[in-house]
C-alpha cells in the first residue's frame, strides 16, 4: 500500500487541525496510507507531543524516508513543515503543496521558490480534495 507523509502545523499553530483531519482522511479513502495521522488528534496541542525532541525527529526524518509521497498544508506558518518539506526535497520525494490564499497569510518566499514546484491554491474542501485526488491518482 502507497504511504504518505502528511505535514501539518502543530507547535505553530492547531488551527487547522480539522482541515487536517479532513486531508488525510481523504487519502485514506482513496486507498493510501497516511503515516502521520497523530497530527489531526484533537487532542495534539500547540505544546506538541509528549515525546523526546529527538525521538521525534528521528521518527518524523524515518517515516519522511519510508514515504512515497509528502502532503504539505502550508497555511499555518511551521518551522518544522518547512524543514519536512525541504528535506523531501533532498530526497526527490513528490511534494504536494496545499495553501489557501483566502487566509490573509503569505506563503513563505523559500517554500514558493522552490525549484520544479507548484502551489495548490484552494479555499473550498472540495478544492483541496481534487487537488489531493489528482496527486495521489499521478503517484499511485
Amino acid at each position: 500500500m502507497k504511504k504518505v507523509y502528511f505535514a501539518g502545523s502543530i507547535t505553530g499553530g492547531r488551527d487547522d487541525a480539522v482541515l487536517y483531519q479532513q486531508i488525510m482522511q481523504h487519502a485514506v479513502t482513496l486507498g493510501w496510507t497516511v503515516l502521520t495521522e497523530h497530527i489531526s488528534h484533537a487532542d495534539l496541542t500547540a505544546k506538541g507531543e509528549d515525546y523526546t525532541v529527538q525521538y521525534i525527529y528521528e521518527r518524523d526524518m524515518a517515516w519522511i524516508d519510508e514515504a512515497d509521497v509528502i502532503i504539505a498544508e502550508l497555511t499555518t506558518p511551521s518551522l518544522g513543515v518547512g524543514y519536512e518539506v525541504a528535506k523531501a526535497e533532498t530526497l526527490d520525494k513528490p511534494i504536494l503543496r496545499l495553501f489557501r490564499p483566502s487566509s490573509g497569510r503569505r506563503l513563505s518566499a523559500m517554500v514558493s521558490g522552490m525549484r520544479d514546484i507548484t502551489i495548490a491554491e484552494y479555499d473550498t474542501i472540495p478544492e483541496m480534495q481534487a487537488h489531493v485526488a489528482a496527486f495521489l491518482e499521478i503517484h499511485a
